[in-house]
């Protein structure tokens, strides 16, 4: 695609990255394209190399496959929705990269869920029983039910789906959400342990995803590989405190840039904090699984502030860069930036110096607004000139780049106005 895919307004403000409701509502879809993408290639690849899976598993996945579809017929934008879960596009992207034989059969299993899933959102009839290897049948956004029989019976029509384990010990009952993007309203039948549901943040239709199989690479994050923090290592009680506090916060100070947030993550995945470990919060967004923030549970809500800020740009220009291409891919040439201590190649330079422009914005607000919170404020002057003199070292390697586009190009030329404006003491925050 080129310039002319995005209109000049929504480019011009995301280059700003300010948040504008047009612009959210055309990264969502280029988010989406993305991901109808990955589920064609899924089924491309089935059909394929339908005669070496075992036939258990070709008939699994036919059926799972048709019950999306009927899904699908019966509430597209409710299957929409369930598609675009972040985490079905880890799976995805891991499915698609696993070697022919039991690695690709294991992660087909996962597709049941999805189809459950869409099905609870669509409202649709449904019944029959699925086959589930691995003893968890997995909803991507709802829950996970124990099943230790390996197989769950479905049961429900208008709106109301019972999912029992095969052999009976656990059991719950969905009902489909009053709402699109509200989570399904559990309530869990008779006295059987078995089901858990994902929780909301306050406030919000964020997840706080402490379940799914494919929130975190096998490989964990970041240079400690951090693995996920599985319950009941994950309280959802100081997450909820924090995820309040720091929305009291964003909200103060750019309530906009506070709307443009929860709109555009789905869910935050809590990693394991070390015991002991005083160091700094560990973040992350990961390309194939764009809308989730992966992070420690921060020492603060201004901490949590600035990785909610930090991460949802990685999730916006990444879609961006979907629609209209920014750099050329293939470019070798690495780069020291301030916030990292390895050299970075340009795509990485752009990604880093976008967040970290939105950081800028921020603290310009924050210490600049006039309902800020004095200890907010404070750190925000702190902040505001740390983060202002490190993208502006960034914005001078991206400019010099040959590796850009010319999409890329007026890109970076924007940035770099809205850089030099921020920090003119005359300016009033708007």
């Amino acid at each position: 695609m080129t310039l002319a895919a995005v209109p000049l307004e929504v480019f011009t403000e995301l280059a700003r990255t300010r948040p504008l409701p047009e612009a959210t509502a055309a990264l969502r879809a280029a988010l989406h394209a993305r991901r109808m993408l990955l589920v064609k290639s899924l089924l491309v690849r089935f059909e394929q190399r339908r005669a070496l899976l075992a036939p258990e598993v070709g008939r699994r996945f036919e059926r799972d496959w048709a019950l999306l579809e009927r899904a699908e017929r019966s509430d597209p934008a409710a299957v929409r929705d369930v598609v675009d879960y972040p985490m079905i596009g880890a799976w995805l992207t891991e499915t698609l990269a696993a070697p022919e034989g039991p690695a690709f059969e294991r992660h087909l299993a996962y597709l049941g869920g999805v189809a459950v899933a869409a099905a609870v959102r669509a409202g649709c009839q449904v019944g029959g029983t699925l086959t589930q290897p691995s003893g968890s049948l997995v909803l991507p956004g709802l829950g996970v039910l124990h099943c230790p029989s390996g197989s769950a019976r479905l049961s429900g029509r208008g709106g109301l789906l019972r999912i029992t384990d095969g052999a009976g010990g656990s059991e719950v009952i969905l009902l489909r959400p009053t709402a699109r993007g509200e989570p399904g309203t559990r309530r869990p039948v008779g006295s059987e342990p078995g089901w858990s549901a994902l929780r909301t943040l306050p406030g919000s239709t964020v997840a706080l995803d402490d379940l799914d199989p494919y929130r975190v690479p096998r490989r964990g994050i970041g240079p400690a590989a951090l693995p996920a923090a599985d319950r009941p290592h994950s309280d959802h009680r100081p997450w909820a405190r924090r995820w309040h506090e720091a929305h009291t916060l964003l909200q103060a100070t750019d309530p906009g840039r506070a709307a443009e947030t929860s709109a555009v993550l789905r869910a935050v995945v809590p990693l394991v904090s070390p015991v002991g470990d005083a160091g700094i919060t560990m973040s992350a967004t990961l390309r194939s699984s764009p809308g989730a923030v992966l992070t420690q549970l921060p020492a603060d809500a201004s901490e949590l502030a600035e990785s909610l800020v930090h991460e949802s740009h990685h999730t916006k220009l990444a879609a961006l860069h979907e629609f209209v291409p920014l750099y050329r891919p293939g470019g070798g040439t690495l780069h020291r930036v301030a916030w990292r201590l390895d050299a970075r190649p340009v795509p990485a330079v752009l990604q880093g110096a976008y967040a970290h422009l939105a950081l800028t914005d921020l603290w310009w607000r924050a210490r600049t607004g006039p309902v800020t919170p004095d200890a907010w404020r404070r750190k925000a002057t702190q902040q505001f000139e740390t983060y202002r003199e490190q993208v502006g070292e960034a914005l001078s390697i991206l400019l010099e780049s040959d590796e850009l586009t010319f999409a890329g190009r007026e890109f970076v030329q924007e940035m770099s106005r809205h850089h030099a404006s921020l920090g003119v003491a005359t300016r009033n925050p708007g």
